[in-house]
């Protein structure tokens, strides 16, 4: 590829994100939705999960980052826990068990019903991912995913879902975070006031 089909390309690729998360607007509600039941969750104590591999692995770190540290204002930190971080964990309970079980595992023993998961998928079909909501609702836990075009039966599955309109995995996971940063700011506003931008 030469310079000039190079430019080419990355302009194409700007024009098709920028379209993806243009779609999203329709996506809103959900957002304030997700929010909404963060905020609750951890007014009320409970505590926020989140999960995902590779650059959704991620993409759940990033997110629970933001509330467990802070999004845009000095405040407190917030009970927000990424379950890729744990290495140990991750590599014992898929040697010993099988690794569609390094989250749900996890769950079961430091979850409790009221807490939020965060389970996120492009293609909805991470069987490590889809066994985590399966044990958070049994737990009682609410279940929030994001997932792509592909994984309009994994979101069927959750509470409350996004579904990016894209089958490929970098602009899924576009979206995905730009709806988490969103999150994380409504977050943070309701629980803190808006503070200084």
């Amino acid at each position: 590829m030469n310079r000039d089909e190079a430019i080419r390309l990355v302009r194409r690729e700007f024009e098709t994100a920028s379209r993806v998360l243009g779609e999203l607007r329709d996506e809103a509600e959900f957002v304030v939705a997700a929010a909404e039941a963060v905020e609750a969750c951890l007014r009320a104590g409970g505590r926020f999960f989140t999960c995902g591999n590779g650059g959704s692995a991620a993409d759940a770190q990033h997110i629970a980052a933001e509330l467990a540290g802070k999004f845009y204002i000095d405040r407190p930190g917030l009970a927000a826990l990424a379950l890729s971080v744990n290495t140990s964990a991750l590599t014992a309970i898929g040697n010993d068990f099988d690794y569609a079980e390094v989250f749900s595992r996890q769950l079961d023993g430091i979850a409790h019903p009221g807490d939020v998961l965060l389970a996120i998928t492009t293609s909805g079909s991470s069987r490590n991912v889809r066994a985590a909501a399966e044990k958070a609702r049994a737990i009682g836990m609410s279940v929030i995913g994001m997932t792509g075009a592909r994984g309009r039966s994994f979101a069927e599955s959750c509470d409350l879902a996004l579904v990016v309109p894209s089958e490929d995995t970098p602009r899924i996971q576009e979206g995905h975070i730009c709806a988490g940063h969103l999150v994380c700011q409504l977050v943070e506003d309701a629980m803190f006031g808006a503070g200084d931008r």
